[in-house]
């Protein structure tokens, strides 16, 4: 776990670029987590026809990785009017092209003006929000006044047919966090991309914060490669850490945007961590997972989510937990079933991976 002394520097976030399977930009995507709108259909960019499980939230007609990425990381510069020279840490799926993808980013990073690619991360699905917290430290520390963080995963057949094949995605075409009745997750497209600066730096320079990031944290269980521990400890861990580091009670939390893929075991595990880190306050405590809207980005993830929890604080627009059957009486969460305004001070993202890896993101309204 990472220190929770807090930060030299406040980071704050000044640009955001993203693209989902509702197409470019934060407002599509805002709004169908605030509706509930999920994006799965079925699959027809490979063949599914051998699969159990044949949805997903794909974008139509997507470019190739490196060009979503790219174009993600340019709506971020031109929304934050970037200086130049700021490093660029990506996040990205470990396979036979990451090199090749990695380089493509850089390549075109260099050519917006940005120092390029310095650090790949593949930690699985917690692997942009890990890139978060790294920037966020050397934001904080004044390494650098402001660092770019962009992740992206477009499903492809591999990928798909191995979460298939381990019965990781839903056997109904329906991602169903915390309900009765749910059996897995469902797979998505997403390129992101985020400016994390300094306030002072940002201040100075007149660009207006769209939120700011007050705290993070980070845990490893060590109890299996690909099983949540039960009990909750390690994501309740991370979130400890988040809130320590930003010196925030439980109570001042508005929103949780959980990891919820929907898998039976892992939606438990997370329900009693949260029942741990806020205990009576969790009764009254709004929380969905809006996964269950855009789908599961694989490494982007975080960085999708991010972007939706960063949207959903300046909206008042909390997302909805799609895809609800029913109560599980394990689970006790307030979930947000339908549209909900509200005006959150904090809200906490959650992500979780395999191998036991957990984030915790804790961020702050403009």
């Amino acid at each position: 776990m990472s220190s929770s002394a807090p930060p030299a520097g406040r980071p704050v976030f000044t640009g955001l670029g993203v693209l989902s399977a509702f197409g470019a930009g934060l407002a599509p995507l805002a709004a169908a987590t605030a509706t509930g709108g999920a994006g799965f259909a079925e699959v027809t960019r490979f063949d599914v026809a051998r699969r159990g499980t044949r949805r997903a939230a794909l974008l139509a007609d997507p470019p190739p990785l490196a060009d979503a990425v790219l174009g993600a990381v340019a709506d971020a510069c031109e929304q934050s009017e970037l200086p130049a020279g700021a490093p660029l840490l990506l996040a990205l799926h470990s396979d036979l092209r990451t090199r090749e993808v990695a380089a493509e980013v850089s390549k075109g990073a260099v050519a917006l003006g940005l120092a390029g690619v310095t650090r790949v991360y593949t930690g699985a699905c917690v692997a942009a929000a890990t890139a978060v917290a790294d920037a966020a430290a050397m934001v904080g520390s004044g390494r650098h006044p402001r660092v770019l963080v962009a992740a992206g995963h477009l499903v492809e057949p591999g990928v798909f047919a191995a979460f298939d094949a381990g019965r990781a995605l839903a056997r109904d075409g329906e991602l169903r966090p915390f309900s009765t009745g749910r059996s897995g997750t469902l797979l998505g497209d997403a390129a992101v991309a985020v400016v994390i600066e300094a306030a002072d730096a940002a201040a100075g320079r007149g660009a207006r914060p769209l939120a700011r990031l007050a705290g993070w944290g980070r845990s490893g269980d060590a109890h299996h490669v690909c099983r949540p521990r039960p009990d909750g400890a390690g994501v309740a861990l991370a979130a400890r850490s988040a809130l320590a580091r930003a010196g925030v009670a439980p109570s001042e939390v508005g929103y949780v945007n959980a990891n919820g893929t929907g898998s039976p075991m892992s939606d438990l595990a997370e329900a009693r961590a949260l029942r741990e880190v806020f205990g009576d306050v969790l009764a009254g405590l709004p929380v969905s997972s809006s996964k269950s809207v855009h789908g599961h980005a694989l490494e982007a993830s975080a960085l999708l989510e991010l972007a939706v929890t960063i949207g959903a604080l300046s909206s008042g627009r909390l997302p909805v937990n799609a895809g609800w059957r029913g109560p599980d009486p394990e689970i006790g969460l307030n979930l947000v079933l339908g549209p909900v305004d509200a005006r959150p001070r904090y809200a906490l993202s959650l992500n979780s991976a395999f191998g036991g890896a957990n984030t915790a993101l804790l961020v702050a309204a403009a």
